[in-house]
């Protein structure tokens, strides 16, 4: 009688053993065929390139709003001075020196910390910039208010390194400088 109670318990022992298993496998299959059809689903409602490029244009266009509501309810600018920087020019007849005084506006009050952490990046950036124009560039309003951009790109990608978006395109940062100020231009 020992021996027939053996086989009648392994046989209940080996029931939940299989309905365990069935289970495991039974779970697995439902989620592999929730995946599916996620992935399908995404698929199927993905737009071509340029959908998700105005996709993206009309969330970043959200966003700037919404960084000008801040700036206006944070009270008075905040403007730093930057040290004078003096670089030569390329050369068109002779040699021609450019020194000018910055003064950049902040979005916020903390980002000055920040700004003063990568100065020295900041001016390498704007030093390698400067040095690479020519003074017939600067003469004009035009040429100034350019310099004045790509100062502030150089200064906000020093900051926040640029970013590329799914064509491979670099986008900008918007960084903490909101504009460039010159305070001092001479071009000699």
């Amino acid at each position: 009688m020992a021996k027939d109670n053996k086989p009648a318990e392994e046989g209940a022992e080996g029931a939940p053993k299989k309905s365990k298993k069935l289970l495991i496998i039974i779970v697995l299959a439902v989620v592999l065929l929730a995946a599916a059809g996620a992935g399908a689903f995404l698929m199927m409602s993905g737009g071509s390139d340029e959908e998700l490029d105005e996709d993206e244009v009309a969330e970043e266009t959200e966003k700037k709003p919404a960084k000008k509501k801040k700036k206006a309810d944070a009270g008075p600018p905040t403007f730093v001075n930057l040290d004078p920087f003096t670089v030569n020019l390329v050369p068109e007849v002779g040699d021609q020196y450019l020194q000018v005084v910055l003064s950049v506006e902040l979005d916020e009050a903390p980002s000055q910390a920040t700004l003063a952490a990568m100065m020295p990046r900041i001016r390498n950036n704007v030093t390698l910039l400067l040095s690479s124009k020519k003074a017939s560039e600067l003469q004009s309003k035009e040429g100034k208010e350019q310099l004045a951009a790509e100062i502030q790109t150089e200064i906000n990608s020093a900051i926040e390194p640029p970013t590329k978006n799914k064509r491979g395109e670099v986008i900008p940062p918007e960084g903490p400088v909101v504009s460039v100020l010159f305070t001092s231009f001479i071009i000699q």
